[in-house]
């Protein structure tokens, strides 16, 4: 064994003076997390800041100003008021408008005698989703209306039941928490198969194979020594990202460090050994970085349940994102952020992302060749 871990030795310390020189992959490993972080956590958001709201008052009553005064103090909303639903309905379609509220005439009459008093929302659907979220937000700036209106007038009586809302782990209901570790998934993704999926074409691109194949080194050894010093730089990078979520964008990290690293580390072989399969199939380091972003990102970025719910897709889709390690990924890591240690969900995970690895490595070493034929 003595002389076999001298050759993996020798090869590591090889492919580490090489990632030394190559400036690229501390480019990958180092800035480019940096980049997509900020952008997966400053630019992308599921919450609705700012809600431009044209609020129609045919009839402006006590009832009326006292629900446009609730509007306008709410975070959400920027509102315009005007007496006639004709003089918003071109800035709707024009899309200067996100959402119409409209109270009709008899609206103060109604609310003051205590009788039903609807209101009329006209909100913009070519964005299904942000029309889910403005239609959430006012209508929960009506209950709370009509919670102080009960409140300040001693004569209604109060609802028989009140429905308080508990968000656990996440409890101010942030996208961030939970897009930010998602998007660790998303880059360790792109890192893990981008660091090594150049590695062997680069040998073949620069005649170096034939030295290395004139070595006794075998086809495991020669895998060892390309995977462990790109390992280490993917754990580095992990560590600058997990720094970045908490320190610069305030996610809470309530697990143990020791569960990060486990799942981690198994990640980090299985994206790691697809980047080596695409290097060793492909022989071009272009082509190797082509098939590299379209096997392992965009996979990882649509069929991971980082954007899609996985469980809306259709069933062929669904098994087909079963053999995705980011699959397995991000789950863990949002577990890990959000709800702290949790062995029966984190475990099964390890364990699928272990068989893809060991599967990934293994094709690896039955195409890696050990003749120059």
């Amino acid at each position: 064994m003595a002389p076999r871990l001298r050759r993996i030795a020798g090869l590591i310390a090889k492919e580490s003076r090489q990632i030394a020189r190559d400036p690229s992959a501390l480019l990958i490993a180092g800035l480019l997390p940096l980049i997509l972080l900020f952008l997966f956590g400053a630019g992308v958001s599921l919450d609705i800041s700012q809600v431009r709201l044209g609020l129609v008052v045919e009839r402006p009553t006590a009832e009326t100003a006292s629900f446009a005064a609730a509007l306008a103090d709410s975070p959400y909303f920027t509102v315009v008021t005007v007496p006639d639903a004709r003089a918003v309905t071109g800035d709707l379609v024009a899309g200067q408008l996100q959402a119409v509220v409209v109270l009709a005439a008899d609206f103060g009459n109604r609310a003051a005698r205590g009788a039903t008093a609807p209101i009329e929302v006209i909100v913009d659907g070519s964005d299904p989703n942000t029309a889910s979220l403005i239609e959430a937000y006012l209508s929960g700036a009506w209950n709370n209306w009509l919670q102080q209106e009960g409140l300040m007038s001693a004569d209604r009586a109060a609802p028989p039941v009140s429905v308080v809302p508990r968000y656990w782990f996440n409890p101010e209901a942030n996208s961030r928490d939970f897009l930010v570790p998602g998007s660790i998934a998303i880059v360790m993704t792109l890192i893990g198969t981008l660091l090594t999926s150049l590695v062997v074409a680069r040998e073949w691109e620069r005649g170096t194979m034939e030295a290395l194949l004139a070595t006794p080194a075998g086809r495991f050894d020669f895998l060892i020594g390309k995977l462990v010093p790109y390992f280490l730089l993917g754990l580095l990078s992990l560590a600058l990202s997990v720094g970045v979520s908490v320190l610069v964008f305030g996610v809470p990290f309530r697990g143990s460090v020791w569960w990060l690293g486990a799942v981690s580390s198994v990640f980090l072989l299985a994206a790691l050994g697809l980047g080596l399969l695409i290097s060793t199939v492909t022989g071009n380091q272009f082509v190797a970085s082509q098939v590299a972003l379209i096997a392992g990102f965009l996979p990882a970025f649509l069929l991971s349940g980082f954007i899609f719910e996985i469980g809306s897709m259709p069933l062929p889709i669904r098994v087909l994102t079963y053999i995705l390690p980011a699959r397995y990924l991000m789950p863990s890591l949002q577990t890990l952020f959000l709800a702290g240690d949790v062995p029966r969900l984190v475990l099964p995970d390890i364990g699928a992302m272990a068989a893809i690895a060991a599967v990934l490595i293994g094709l690896t070493a039955l195409r890696t060749k050990r003749r120059l034929e």
